[in-house]
């Protein structure tokens, strides 16, 4: 098994930024701050890299501002081919985003790649989206004018990423800003910070003029962000992380009357109804749950089987869950990486013996395994009961809980037991079954006998407290614009 130290990611680390990309330029912090970069597998330092200070946040405003005029102004295909350039860079560089992705984040190589061509396609996506800003035009029902409809960049944006996914995240954020004409400052999260920074040199080699993205890794997130949120030349705010903490940002926001996107937690339900086929159900699980080894606001969270087919489903799951090796993300023959930090590892093993303790077997997993690195194994509970505590969290790793029901409103009423409402799964042989119970669940997404739903054309988003606004699709630019109505007669 390979160390973090394979030529391939110490050579593609020597070329990735390690301080502040403020206005084009890389810098130190303002009072020379900095903070490690650790390696989840073996609890290593990867490298040294500047921490923000409120200062240096306002610094970047002041960039973001300087770049904006010329930004929006600067024609929509000019700007769909610098996206379009940045996408084909991205592509090229895929392995080494990947390897750092892994060696930053612990997911093994398959997903990192997987993020990798994700992320590359918001690029795509919002390249082509650039030349499509909408507009209307329409006569007054009263006959007395026309009405115009144009849609203009909202500006600054502040954009405020999440660990689990440190390219992909940025450049569904990234995408439709550069597209609408806003300039932006990313706050990526200090757990993975050296992807956003990479991704700022390619930026750069695709053509994206300086100060249009500027990039603020730092451990004071809440000084530095609030800094930025209280600077009256901000206008948008897009967050991706907990509830929690989107509540906060949001009250932040308030103040100073931002536009804002959260995409906040989830609690997914898998829901496997007796007429579903167990072994795509079981394929379809493996990628609902295991995607990213289980650390993903889409991850399935709790499984509702109907009481027909869950000993057999509990059975071929368990299986597959059992057979993944556990390991160092960058050995290709590793199907389970570490979580991101001890805390994580700790927070979810405590919710296992939790669910233990309430009654519910440990099938497979369940225990913590020695040596060094934040690693869990695939974990299968049976036996949970339906208001175990286990189901109000958003467990956030490679644990699958299996509650068994008996009729389909039942389920229904499972899955909408919470506060959450990001995305649902639901396996049928029947259409008009999973169509009717889809209809029924508060979720912004739903995938019927599909364990991924995922799309950068497709609006992302939820209900609840998962969150407000889409990103993805054509509605994820206009998250990054304001409509301006004009009143004309001619």
């Amino acid at each position: 098994m390979p160390t973090l130290t394979t030529d391939s990611v110490a050579t593609f680390l020597r070329t990735v930024p390690t301080g502040l990309i403020i206005g084009g330029e890389e810098r130190a912090a303002s009072d020379g701050q900095t903070f490690d970069v650790f390696d989840p597998a073996t609890n290593t330092v990867l490298a040294t890299v500047a921490s923000a200070s409120p200062e240096d946040a306002l610094a970047a405003v002041d960039a973001a501002d300087a770049a904006a005029a010329q930004w929006a102004s600067t024609p929509p295909r000019t700007r769909a081919t610098i996206l379009l350039r940045a996408y084909e860079l991205i592509i090229e560089a895929a392995d080494h985003l990947a390897s750092l992705i892994t060696a930053e984040n612990g997911k093994i190589l398959s997903d990192a790649r997987g993020e990798v061509l994700y992320a590359a396609e918001f690029l795509r996506w919002y390249s082509e989206e650039a030349v499509r800003i909408p507009g209307a035009l329409q006569t007054a029902p009263s006959g007395a004018n026309r009405i115009l409809v144009t849609h203009r960049p909202v500006g600054i944006a502040i954009l405020v990423t999440p660990w689990n996914f440190p390219a992909a995240m940025a450049t569904r954020k990234i995408g439709p800003a550069l597209a609408a004409g806003c300039t932006v400052i990313l706050k990526p999260a200090s757990d993975t910070p050296l992807t956003a920074l990479a991704l700022a040199t390619i930026f750069e080699q695709a053509g994206v003029p300086a100060g249009v993205i500027n990039v603020l890794p730092s451990r004071r997130s809440g000084p530095v962000v609030s800094a930025m949120i209280h600077d009256p030349r901000t206008r948008k705010l897009s967050f991706t992380g907990s509830t929690e903490v989107g509540v906060d940002l949001m009250r932040l926001a308030a103040d100073n009357v931002l536009k804002t996107s959260m995409e906040l937690g989830g609690n997914a339900p898998f829901i496997v109804f007796d007429d579903a086929d167990v072994k795509d159900a079981v394929a379809g699980a493996m990628i609902a749950k295991m995607r990213n080894g289980g650390e993903a606001c889409t991850a399935a969270n709790r499984f509702y089987v109907q009481a027909g087919v869950s000993e057999a489903f509990s059975r071929e799951l368990s299986a597959q869950m059992g057979a993944l090796s556990l390991g160092n993300g960058l050995d290709p023959a590793v199907k389970l990486g570490p979580l991101i930090n001890e805390r994580a590892r700790d927070d979810i093993h405590g919710l296992v013996t939790g669910a233990v303790a309430e009654g519910a077997t440990v099938v497979v997993g369940g225990l913590v395994p020695e040596g060094d690195g934040f690693f869990y194994p695939a974990t299968v509970l049976t036996g949970v009961r339906p208001d175990a505590e286990i189901l109000d969290h958003e467990v956030f790793g490679p644990v699958a809980p299996i509650v068994t029901f008996q009729t389909e409103q039942e389920a229904i009423d499972l899955a909408n037991g919470t506060p959450y409402g990001l995305v649902s799964y639901v396996y049928s042989g029947d259409l008009a079954r999973a169509l009717r119970v889809s209809e029924q669940i508060e979720s912004g997404m739903v995938g019927i006998n599909r364990g991924l739903v995922s799309d950068p054309a497709a609006p992302f988003g939820g209900m609840k407290q998962s969150g407000i606004g889409r990103e993805g699709g054509a509605e994820g630019l206009l998250e990054y614009m304001e409509s301006q109505y004009i009143a004309v007669s001619w």
